[in-house]
């Protein structure tokens, strides 16, 4: 009777540990199988910066007035050198950058932070150079490191 009892425990042993066992290795293969086929989460590990001056009527606008700083935490300016563009997020456009500062920017108009407005009309118009090429379309642009951006109104 010993042996009997003795066998059936080793077989519901045995039974058990092949459960748990193939049960196991399925949970860690769905959880695999989720984590692999779903898209995965971007951690955007960039440290990219970029230059940029604004030249209004022959006047080099500044941006040392700490309502300008540090406003995004995907693209900023610092007081410490407020014409370089911090960018710590993938796929920022100059646009972008421009619609974290408390002024507004498009390719035909510019509005500063104190409200004075410089739009193209039939005698001045707004210019963007890129790296030193007339580039119209350059608020569009994704910001590269070390690009430099020219916005002029002449």
């Amino acid at each position: 009777m010993k042996k009997i009892i003795i066998g059936i425990i080793i077989l519901i042993t045995v039974i058990i540990f092949w459960y748990f066992s193939n049960n196991t290795k399925s949970i860690t293969q769905q959880m695999v199988s989720s984590t692999t086929s779903s898209s995965p989460q971007m951690i955007d590990n960039i440290d990219i910066s970029a230059e940029f001056k604004i030249v209004t009527n022959g006047t080099t606008r500044i941006f040392t007035d700490s309502k300008y700083h540090n406003l995004s935490k995907d693209v900023y300016i610092t007081s410490q050198n407020p014409n370089t563009i911090n960018i710590t997020k993938e796929g920022i456009t100059w646009s972008d950058f421009f619609k974290t500062l408390p002024m507004s920017l498009d390719k035909n108009c510019l509005i500063t932070g104190t409200k004075q407005t410089f739009c193209t009309n039939e005698n001045k118009k707004l210019f963007f150079y890129i790296n030193n090429i007339e580039t119209p379309d350059a608020l569009d642009k994704v910001i590269n490191n070390n690009d430099n951006l020219l916005v002029e109104y002449k």
